[in-house]
């Protein structure tokens, strides 16, 4: 059981660190004279190729899913208490999403704090115009440790300036969920 549950843990981690296929491919988009050049959206989409391009700004993505028993998001602090990890659905307010190809989004949980989505296997992406709306996700749960340098990649994707990304200096605690299944609405909230 514990086998299994690291493997759990260790997919979880991958796929979070993968979403983005962050790693010496996509260093290397980065490479320019003054070292701060994003790279373009084609060497972004191309890091996600054969992900299934969102269809409408509205409804399924990933594994169909429905939103019985979605629990609301701000809800999942407690529920990972104690916990390395936790299978569950949610239920929330997405507050932004990744503007290169749609590869992650973040759900609102309540007290100025988010959970982290990327998409299992890397096999969906959002929409662009996600944020605002509300999701249902399905999927694990993890609270972990974020790098300085997977921020500053994640800020350069949300279209953050330069001087925000140079702002991130120190990594930080978040939830990072990795989504099996998303219903995305119009928002309910």
């Amino acid at each position: 059981m514990k086998r299994i549950l690291n493997l759990i843990i260790v997919f979880a981690v991958v796929s979070f660190f993968g979403a983005c296929n962050f790693g010496s491919d996509h260093e290397h988009a980065h490479d320019g004279d003054n070292g701060h050049e994003h790279e373009s959206d084609e060497v972004h989409d191309e890091m996600h190729e054969g992900a299934v391009e969102p269809g409408s700004s509205t409804g399924n993505f990933g594994e169909i899913i429905t939103p019985d028993n979605a629990l609301p998001a701000h809800d999942l602090p407690d529920m990972l208490e104690g916990k390395q990890n936790i299978e569950l659905k949610l239920t929330g307010e997405v507050s932004s999403v990744c503007q290169m190809s749609g590869c992650w989004m973040d759900v609102d949980i309540g007290d100025g704090e988010i959970v982290h989505v990327t998409f299992e296997d890397d096999e969906f992406l959002m929409p662009k115009d996600a944020a605002g709306k509300t999701a249902v996700i399905e999927g694990i749960a993890v609270y972990e440790e974020i790098p300085v340098k997977m921020l500053k990649h994640l800020a350069e994707d949300e279209g953050k300036s330069q001087e925000e990304i140079d702002a991130i200096t120190e990594p930080k605690m978040e939830y990072s969920f990795v989504a099996k299944g998303v219903i995305l609405q119009e928002n309910l909230y």
